[in-house]
């Protein structure tokens, strides 16, 4: 018996700026106002409240984005080069650096337990791609309140929390302090980066962390919780005196 598939969408995109590529990414190519927005803001490129103006010419086989705000790369932390849909981080020239500068943040109040079961079975129930293809990964941003306010998919992790995090910049609503990043898969060291560059409080994944996005959380005072699945979670970092640790 045949039938018919869903196909998630993995397409080139290169990110140009004052003529110069400064990236290439393999990415679900929707919404990439928003993904180029995130990744300059993970990359430190642009300043706050600074929404660059973007263009996209989708013609032939690379979808270009053109960012007209004049700003290049002014730190070697920059991930020139080609970024895979699986790895963000493995286009950057120099780790230690980029390493030793992911910022530190205002953990604020714990979200409960409540708030973090209601965020992963949220991520989990707006993950439309996901649910035809069974090949995209989420993230999703959580107001203090406990309200799902952004949510995005993409085949790339990285990519999923750059359109979310380019979505508040562009809305005026970063740093995310006291919010909390939700996302599929596990929590990597690029997960913990990203989530300090944009301001949030508490990273959550349905997944493990790495040793490493440990570490780096801890040094920037993310509180980091892992497993969430199920109603259940397991919490790695805690800044703040947190019982359940």
């Amino acid at each position: 018996m045949r039938s018919e598939e869903w196909l998630v969408v993995e397409h080139p995109v290169a990110i140009e700026a004052d003529g110069s590529v400064i990236a290439t990414t393999m990415c679900t190519p929707d919404d990439l106002p928003a993904m180029v927005t995130g990744f300059c803001v993970a990359e430190g490129l642009l300043a706050p409240g600074v929404v660059p103006d973007i263009t996209v010419d989708i013609g032939g086989a690379v979808t270009t984005v053109r960012i007209a705000t004049g700003h290049l790369p002014g730190s070697s932390t920059a991930r020139l080069g080609t970024i895979s849909s699986s790895c963000g981080a493995c286009g950057t020239p120099d780790m230690a650096a980029l390493i030793a500068g992911v910022p530190e943040v205002e953990s604020g109040s714990a979200p409960s337990d409540e708030v973090i079961a209601a965020a992963a079975g949220s991520l989990r129930s707006g993950q439309e791609v996901f649910a035809l293809t069974g090949g995209s990964h989420a993230a999703a941003a959580v107001d203090p309140d406990g309200r799902v306010v952004e949510i995005a998919e993409d085949v790339g992790r990285h990519n999923a929390v750059d359109k979310v995090v380019g979505r508040l910049h562009r809305e005026g609503s970063l740093p995310a302090v006291g919010w909390t990043l939700v996302i599929s898969g596990r929590a990597s060291f690029e997960m913990v980066q990203k989530a300090c560059s944009a301001g949030f409080g508490t990273l959550v994944a349905v997944s493990a962390p790495s040793s490493l996005a440990v570490d780096a959380a801890t040094r920037a005072g993310l509180r980091l919780v892992g497993f969430a699945r199920d109603d259940r979670f397991t919490v790695y970092v805690a800044p703040d005196p947190d019982p359940r640790r």
